[in-house]
């Protein structure tokens, strides 16, 4: 059967892709990004500090890592309260370990809650993104533009007057938007965000409100992804990582230019007893190899700003 002539005719079909957000490229076909000191790959580890509501509404859905049995899901609810009272100290101590210059996405009800752990991040000079008011303030389609604008400016001053930083970065609550998001975080002040992952090297992207850039903060090398959606052991986890800094570093020679290895972890998930060795020999891999740079997202990005001229 045909398709329908309307589908032919489509007014924003073009080549690549049918809508506006940003322009088409190929990867192969961009300018080489050049990293300092002849570096040919960029780590950049997030950790993901965040706040699950024991009384989770799930409006429109569930964020991944909430609450799954009726209420009080305790057994859940202080797991991820783990993360945010243990697991993270041993994030902390491998992080210092192998010199790695991580990034913390917070939810500013985690900073109102935890002010203590706020501020031992603050104080190592770490950056900060925005993670949303906490994992039960969703963005998502449909929703009211005045209730979305608030939780964006919301979050984004909470952290910023708790914090002493700009605070320029964005990654949504389980990485969700609505079609008004991108334009809400500019007009907020927000330089870059993390949500969509179709891409292994920054992007501009387009908003009625000015450019914004998305980083590419991959899904497919999460913790939580790997282990608990994917039903992958640590062991595994470990091992995707490892070829995938093998892969990019080989990939970045053949082309000349330069690459991002992008970490999402959770320190409810990796900080656990069973697994943080999995993660302290993830870095020791990585930051083995010849021209690794650990770098925060922000410096990524003003460094590739500055070499695509």
């Amino acid at each position: 059967m045909a398709l329908d002539r309307e589908h032919l005719e489509y007014p924003r079909r073009s080549y690549g892709m049918d809508h506006d957000r940003y322009d088409w490229s190929m990867l192969t076909d961009r300018p080489a990004v050049q990293w300092p000191d002849g570096k040919r790959l960029a780590l950049w580890v997030n950790v993901c500090l965040q706040f699950f509501p024991l009384n989770q509404q799930g409006k429109p859905f569930a964020a991944p890592g909430g609450m799954t049995m009726p209420y009080p899901d305790l057994r859940h609810f202080s797991l991820r309260d783990y993360g945010n009272r243990v697991g993270i100290y041993r994030f902390l101590k491998a992080f210092d370990s192998y010199g790695i210059k991580p990034s913390f996405a917070i939810n500013s009800a985690l900073a109102e809650r935890a002010p203590a752990l706020l501020r031992t991040i603050a104080n190592r000079g770490d950056e900060i993104l925005a993670h949303g008011i906490h994992m039960d303030a969703l963005h998502y389609g449909g929703q009211d533009e005045a209730e979305e604008r608030a939780l964006v400016a919301e979050c984004l001053s909470t952290l910023r007057e708790a914090s002493g930083q700009p605070v320029t970065g964005w990654l949504s609550p389980a990485r969700n938007e609505s079609e008004r998001t991108p334009e809400l975080l500019v007009e907020h002040g927000v330089e870059y965000f993390c949500d969509w992952v179709n891409d292994d090297m920054p992007y501009r992207f387009h908003t009625d409100n000015g450019g914004l850039w998305a980083m590419p903060l991959s899904n497919e090398l999460e913790d939580h992804f790997v282990i608990m959606n994917n039903q992958h052991s640590e062991q595994s986890w470990l091992e995707q990582v490892c070829d995938a800094c093998d892969f990019l570093l080989k990939e970045a020679e053949q082309t000349g230019g330069g690459r991002i290895l992008a970490l999402n972890l959770h320190p409810w998930m990796l900080g656990q007893p069973h697994r943080i060795a999995k993660l302290e020999q993830a870095l020791e891999y990585i930051t083995r190899q010849q021209g690794v740079w650990s770098v925060s997202p922000g410096k990524i990005l003003s460094t590739f700003t500055c070499s695509e001229g």
